[in-house]
């Protein structure tokens, strides 16, 4: 979290780049996406998707009030781009129920390798909408960390299964929210980001959870409870990330979570690991390694 109200509550067009900044927002978003897959998967067990992302976003508001009244109360809040923050809001809730149902059908280290041709489309996207450059290094990186998904995944011939096309269509619509949300970073605070996120996706959201609704029992209240906070907080990662670094700087250092969802795989589930996935991690942290080094050497002084 940031250290003082102010900055919290300032606009994001007032932090300087800094990628040592953007990593360290990262690692807190790489912990709870990992810990919300594990929590997700226990949860969809008993609770219907629809159900378990709306207390989620219920929940989350009121987690995230300390934050609010800190940055200045529901009156910061106030935002003159409504109508952007519905249109990413209403992308990321369409990918996210997609995420959420593919995980149900396929295993954690597929769904989040299959999750991860989203940095191919965000990089094409950073270029198109918010004018970025796609340099020969930042390529490299985009290129080893893709190459080592696919050697972990190792995808077959044959008939893809219907899981793996709707994780792929969750990474479509979480590259596009992505964008939305740099370009909502340059006039709009953290907290105002995530707030709105919480408020629409409450929304829109009611009406299909009130048609599958059951009271969770005691034991997935916990589960509920731990994919509100990760599902809350690590957005909040995620938009402080992009505040100090561009889009195709930040999204490569989200490759790490396929090598450390495959280990949470291993831990909790008994899905292997094997010399293909510590090939393809190893490929992944080379070119997040290179991307910083490169990224670090070009910036302002």
């Amino acid at each position: 979290m940031a250290t003082t109200g102010d900055r919290v509550a300032q606009p994001a067009l007032h932090a300087h780049p800094s990628n040592l900044n953007a990593a360290l927002w990262m690692a807190g978003w790489l912990a709870a996406m990992v810990v919300l897959a594990v929590a997700g998967r226990e949860a969809t067990r008993e609770l219907a998707v629809f159900q378990i992302m709306e207390m989620r976003s219920v929940i989350g508001l009121m987690l995230l009030y300390p934050l609010v009244r800190r940055s200045g109360g529901f009156m910061a809040m106030k935002t003159k781009r409504l109508a952007q923050h519905i249109g990413r809001n209403t992308v990321h809730y369409a990918a996210q129920f997609g995420w959420f149902v593919a995980l149900t059908m396929i295993p954690l280290a597929q769904l989040v390798a299959i999750e991860f041709t989203m940095p191919m489309w965000t990089a094409v996207l950073a270029v198109a909408v918010l004018g970025e450059r796609m340099g020969l290094w930042k390529s490299a990186a985009v290129l080893l960390g893709l190459v080592g998904v696919a050697i972990i995944v190792r995808p077959h011939t044959g008939a893809i299964a219907p899981g793996q096309l709707i994780a792929l269509a969750a990474a479509v619509g979480f590259a596009v929210s992505v964008i939305m949300v740099k370009k909502l970073t340059r006039t709009e605070s953290t907290v105002a980001i995530i707030f709105w996120m919480l408020v629409v996706q409450s929304v829109l959201g009611l009406l299909p959870a009130l048609q599958v609704w059951r009271w969770p029992s005691a034991q997935a209240w916990p589960w509920v409870i731990v994919i509100a906070v990760c599902g809350t907080f690590s957005h909040f990662c995620m938009a402080r990330a992009m505040v100090y670094a561009d889009a195709t700087v930040v999204v490569p250092m989200d490759f790490l979570r396929v090598p450390l969802t495959a280990l949470a795989g291993w831990l909790f589930y008994a899905e292997g690991i094997d010399a293909f996935t510590l090939l393809g991690a190893g490929l992944i942290l080379a070119g997040n390694l290179l991307n910083l080094k490169r990224a670090g050497a070009s910036a302002p002084k």
